[in-house]
């Protein structure tokens, strides 16, 4: 694990479902609001991959559910970047009610430019920002 982030979330009634428990896909909504948190926290908000002509496209996503999730709840999306190359990213995920893990999962970028296509960033100062962030992180573990 490289980076984590906590952003807190009180959960909506549009989120739950006719049972009462939050509907499926918004626990991938719920890992899209703490990671890009995650990358505002590093100072790479996602407007400076847009700015600089690349998007970080989800190519895999995953979530395990273990414990129902209510209305009102008040939750912790924890947010973690694993991994980075030039190419992709990947982000692992808990979400947790007073601790309690009620579901993880985790989703895999690539990099593309504006037309879609997959590109090696490290030609873009994003790049730079990247490998300056994560240099300062290892010396701060030190």
């Amino acid at each position: 694990m490289i980076f984590t982030s906590q952003t807190p979330i009180r959960v909506r009634y549009a989120e739950t479902d006719q049972m009462g428990i939050v509907y499926h896909s918004n626990y991938l909504i719920w890992f899209e609001v703490g990671r890009a948190e995650l990358l505002r926290e590093l100072g790479l908000p996602y407007t400076v991959f847009e700015e600089q002509g690349v998007a970080a496209a989800v190519v895999e996503a995953t979530c395990r559910y273990r414990r129902p999730v209510h209305y009102d709840d008040d939750l912790i999306i924890e947010s973690s970047l694993e991994s980075f190359s030039s190419r992709k990213l990947r982000f692992n995920y808990k979400v947790l009610r007073d601790g309690e893990l009620l579901a993880e999962g985790e989703t895999i970028h690539v990099f593309v430019d504006k037309m879609g296509k997959s590109t090696d960033v490290r030609s873009l100062p994003i790049w730079k920002q990247f490998e300056k962030i994560i240099e300062s992180l290892k010396a701060k573990a030190e």
